[in-house]
Formats: structure tokens, C-alpha cells, sequence
């Protein structure tokens, strides 16, 4: 079958995804309610930064590959397979908001009640348990006329991609989950993933409600890896000599553990890991389930904060007047992402506190200067935001801030105190001629 691929919602997930069918030669409509974000990529701009993204953007135009329809109707006209990537973002109350699923989902609906050819639907966003079989499908049954399963196919196809190597996760992905309303559904969506990656990833084909499981199950897994790696390293600063990274090393070599998501530090961040977290507690908990073990993984990421403040405390007593400086604002390094940010809730903490506060980061500063305005000190460089400073912290481990050494904090700072909240420096070397605190570091 020739493919005809379109994608409803631009965000991350969505143009990342994009771009990795166009970058394998599939040509790729996308639609989104957001016209800022489609008059940004008609001249050929990324809404966010990812690396490489605005190169696959830009080859994918010249290549005539990459098209933007005016309307959602179009896009569905003109191909056969549509995946759904829309946000859903959380409620206060830690559910998913499925205003923008459902919004999607009608008007592809309406757009199907005209088509005379089989149109296969994949959701792509991350939605709890039930949601495809249960709202998703009936909305698209209703909204066409049709009969999903036999007029149209509804699959559910969570995605795994990393902010920073989202592109490459695209291209080469370690395994693909097939959630599947009907088999000839299931069938036509392994069709296209075998064709675009000949053969090479493992399939897993299951039923709608698993798939959108497995997506939360990944994800709370490895923010509960982060967690227990961080109740290791705030045991061992309470042992002289103690070091979380020869910790950690160890146990990651036995092949039932892996070093993945063991890197100690100031816990996890992002748009994905709290939220994802959060939902499927409140999901659990709707199920009349209380998910103890998850539910310890956020209080510990949650007390990470405190315990960083707390090591900055220590060092320089009082806060009142203290300069501090912050590297690093992104929840993590390679993107500008500051959803859900540890530096975000650290300044607001500091500034709560007395202190004044000079922060720097490669990619994120217009993001941060959104949240915090006037508040802060935005430095042009990590040497401008350490000058004249009192401490300073390492919220981001981005590699261009291993580049600083001792005598650049020695010869730039007030006093030399560096609490490496990211474990990115060598203790031995920084604990010689000036003061260096490290999450998960006993007492040199």
C-alpha cells in the first residue's frame, strides 16, 4: 500500500515525528488549530528548539515532502494515515485534559463522513487507560457515520521519543508498541512500520488499553529509577567518602539493572515524567487502587528541592543578600524546555529566601525570562553568571559548563562554593582549593 501520511498537532511529539517519516522519504501533511505555529514552519522556523530540527525541516521542504494543509479537513482528504498528536496537558487535579483529543477527534470524524476509502486513525498522544476504546472511538463513529473496524481502523501507538535526540528516536526507534482496536487495523499499521524501518524494530501488538498503559508504565518506571538513585546518594552523604557514582556504576553493570536513569542529582523535570506520574496515581486511585511505590517516587523527587536548598544553607548560612548563581535552566540539557523545570521552583525558593539570584543557559533564558521577568540577573555566559557570586549551582548538565574548572571559580567568584547538584565535575580535583558539595558525595 502507498502511504499517505498526515499528522493533526505540531508540538514535539508531532513535527518530530513528522520530520522523521519525511526524513525517510514519506510525505507528510500536518495540521494544526495553532496558525503561529504553521506560519513558523511555512518559513521554515522550529517553535521550539530541538537539534537538527530545523535542518530536517528545511530539507523536507526543499524535497517537496512537508505539507501544511489550511484546514483539518484537508489533511484528511488528501492522505490515508493520520496520527494524532495533540497535547494533553494536566488538570489541576492531576487528570489528563482531553479537550484537545476530543476537539481533533470530531472534526477527523466529520472530514471521514465524506471519505469513500479506508482511512486508518493512530493516536499518538499520551492518553490513560480506556480513552481510545472509550471516548476516541465512539467520538469518530459518531462524528463519520462510519463503523471503526470495517470502514475505518483506530489504532493506539504511544510514543518514546526524548527531548534532545527526539529526531534520531523517530528514525530509529528500540521497539514499536501496536495498540489495535481490530486485527485489519493492526495489520495495515505493521505494514507501514515495517516498510519505513525494513524490518528491523521489534513489534509488540496488543490491545488498545495496554498500549496506553505501557506509555505510563515506561515512564513511571524510570522516574522511579531516578528516585531510588537519589535515596541512595542521600544516604551516602551521610557516610564520610561515600560516593553515589561508584554506587551507581556498580549495580549499573548487573545486566538486570542497567546504568540508565541512574544518575543521581536534583530528580526529573520535564513535560512527561511529573505529569505522566501524576495521572496514573490519580488514574490508580480512581480504580480504587492506592500505588504506594509511585507515589513514594514523587514524594522523593519532590524533597529533592528542599535537600538541594538545604546543602546551599549549609555552606553560606543565611541567604539574605547572598548572590547565588544558577547553570543551567532547561529540565534537561539539548532542548529549551522549561516545563516543569528544576531550576524553577529552586529559584523561586531562593528568591522566597533573600537571595539574589544570576542565572545562564545555552538555549533557555527567553523561556526563563517569561517566568521570572525582572526577578533575576540573565548572564551572557557561565564565566558572566559565576562573577561576583557567593555560590553557585548546577541545575543543568549541559557540556559546555564541564569546560569551567577550579581556577575559574577561584579567580571569578567571591568565594569559591559550587554545589554540583549534577554530579558533572570530579570531586578530587574541585575539592583541593575551594569548597565543593555534591549530591550524593560523603564528607571528603
Amino acid at each position: 500500500m502507498s502511504w499517505l501520511i498526515s499528522v493533526i498537532g505540531v508540538g514535539y511529539v508531532g513535527l518530530c515525528t513528522s520530520l522523521g517519516f519525511t526524513a525517510k522519504s514519506y510525505k507528510t501533511t500536518i495540521y494544526d488549530n495553532d496558525k503561529s505555529k504553521l506560519n513558523l514552519l511555512r518559513n521554515g522556523l522550529s517553535p521550539f528548539f530541538e537539534p537538527n530540527l530545523e535542518k530536517y525541516l528545511q530539507d523536507a521542504k526543499q524535497n517537496k515532502l512537508f505539507v501544511i494543509a489550511n484546514r483539518l479537513k484537508e489533511a484528511i482528504n488528501t492522505t490515508n494515515l493520520t496520527f494524532i498528536a495533540v497535547g494533553t496537558p494536566s488538570k489541576k487535579n492531576g487528570t489528563i485534559n482531553l479537550k484537545y483529543i476530543k476537539q481533533a477527534t470530531k472534526q477527523i470524524g466529520k472530514a471521514l463522513k465524506t471519505k469513500k476509502t479506508y482511512h486508518l486513525i493512530v493516536i499518538k498522544s499520551t492518553v490513560t487507560p480506556g480513552t481510545t476504546v472509550n471516548i476516541v472511538k465512539p467520538l469518530l463513529q459518531e462524528y463519520s457515520n462510519k463503523k471503526c473496524g470495517q470502514d475505518f481502523g483506530l489504532c493506539m501507538n504511544p510514543e518514546f521519543l526524548s527531548e534532545g535526540t527526539a529526531i534520531n528516536d523517530t528514525l530509529n526507534p528500540y521497539q514499536i508498541i501496536i495498540g489495535e482496536n481490530d486485527k485489519k487495523s493492526g495489520d495495515a499499521l505493521e505494514a507501514f512500520y515495517k516498510q519505513l524501518h525494513q524490518n528491523t524494530v521489534p513489534i509488540i501488538r496488543t490491545n488498545l488499553s495496554t498500549a496506553e498503559l505501557i506509555k505510563y508504565a515506561n515512564n513511571a518506571f524510570l522516574a522511579t529509577k531516578i528516585s531510588y538513585i537519589n535515596t541512595i546518594a542521600n544516604i551516602c552523604e551521610k557516610i564520610p567518602r561515600a560516593d553515589v557514582q561508584t554506587v551507581a556504576k556498580a549495580i549499573g553493570l548487573d545486566n538486570r539493572i542497567s546504568p540508565k536513569f541512574l544518575r543521581a542529582g536534583l530528580g526529573y523535570g520535564g513535560s512527561c515524567f511529573p505529569k505522566d506520574l501524576q495521572a496514573l496515581i490519580v488514574f490508580s486511585k480512581q480504580k480504587n487502587y492506592k500505588p504506594t511505590l509511585l507515589e513514594a517516587t514523587q514524594k522523593v523527587n519532590n524533597q529533592q528541592i528542599n535537600h538541594t536548598i538545604n546543602l546551599i544553607k549549609k555552606t553560606l548560612g543565611s541567604l539574605s543578600n547572598k548572590t547565588i548563581a544558577i547553570l543551567g535552566l532547561s529540565f534537561k540539557p539539548h532542548t529549551n524546555d522549561m516545563r516543569e523545570a528544576r531550576s524553577t521552583p529552586i529559584i523561586k525558593q531562593l528568591l522566597n529566601q533573600g537571595a539574589k539570584i544570576k542565572v545562564y543557559d545555552p538555549k533557555a533564558l527567553p523561556n526563563a525570562k517569561q517566568i521570572f521577568k525582572n526577578q533575576i540577573t540573565y548572564a551572557k555566559s557561565a564565566k558572566q553568571c559565576i562573577t561576583n557570586t557567593d555560590c553557585t549551582l548546577i541545575v543543568t548538565e549541559w557540556p559546555e559548563f564541564k569546560k569551567l574548572q577550579p581556577p575559574d571559580f577561584i579567580k571569578h567568584m567571591k568565594q569559591p562554593i559550587l554545589i554540583d547538584a549534577r554530579r558533572i565535575y570530579d570531586p578530587q580535583k574541585f575539592t583541593k582549593n575551594m569548597k565543593y558539595l555534591a549530591i550524593g558525595l560523603g564528607k571528603q
